[in-house]
């Protein structure tokens, strides 16, 4: 259902500003700790559905033959890609570049 509004990242940027405006002032110690927690989760969410790189994540690991980051690793820890090691640490490094910038954006940046 595109073009359906409020789209699934408005609706959890809206539950993340509740947690962090409303929750958090009318709570302290554990519980608005607890809010703070769960609004950056749903910052985290929100910035995965919004991600127009993912196609260059799962491009990457088509590349090698992969067809997500679990059967890389395996194969990684199995020894299968030793003969390919630029190759695969290129793309690692497109991963982890793709991962800070979801869960922790301008820290690739610093």
């Amino acid at each position: 259902m595109t073009g359906t509004r409020p789209t699934a990242a408005e609706l959890v940027a809206a539950v993340a500003d509740f947690l962090d405006n409303e929750v958090r002032a009318a709570c302290d110690g554990q519980v608005g700790f607890h809010a703070r927690v769960a609004a950056n989760a749903l910052r985290i969410v929100e910035r995965e559905l919004l991600d127009e790189k993912a196609g260059s994540v799962h491009a990457a690991l088509e590349r090698l033959g992969f067809a997500d980051e679990t059967a890389l690793a395996r194969a990684i820890r199995d020894g299968k890609l030793e003969d390919r090691r630029d190759e695969v640490m290129d793309c690692l490094r497109l991963l982890v570049r793709h991962r800070l910038e979801i869960d922790h954006p301008g820290y690739a940046d610093g």
